[in-house]
């Protein structure tokens, strides 16, 4: 199986990790929490290329996702990286019985 750098590829936009002062600062703009951000699993391939290359991401870790177009110019996102099965958290919240939502 050949394997490459999924980040190296034209159509996949740059990926950054935050730090913990840029990540705090990008929420207090945005005037939301870790929790409203979309997600990102952290078996997606551009956060294993990340991982491979800084270290361990850890979860709750804030992804900032620059794309590029002909036609839009810049767009920039961010997500919050989340185990495959944790989006449940933050579905029913702290406290809440899984089952009766």
């Amino acid at each position: 199986m050949v394997r490459f750098n999924v980040l190296e590829h034209e159509l996949v936009p740059e990926h950054h990790i935050l730090s913990k002062e840029e990540e705090e600062r990008v929420l207090k703009e945005l005037g939301i929490d870790k929790s409203q951000l979309p997600k990102i699993l952290i078996t997606d391939p551009c956060i294993q290329i990340l991982q491979k290359k800084y270290g361990k991401i850890e979860e709750g870790t804030v992804i900032k996702i620059i794309r590029k177009s002909p036609t839009a110019g810049v767009s920039i996102a961010y997500r919050v990286v989340v185990h495959p099965y944790s989006g449940i958290i933050f579905e029913y919240g702290e406290g809440e019985d899984e089952g009766t939502g």
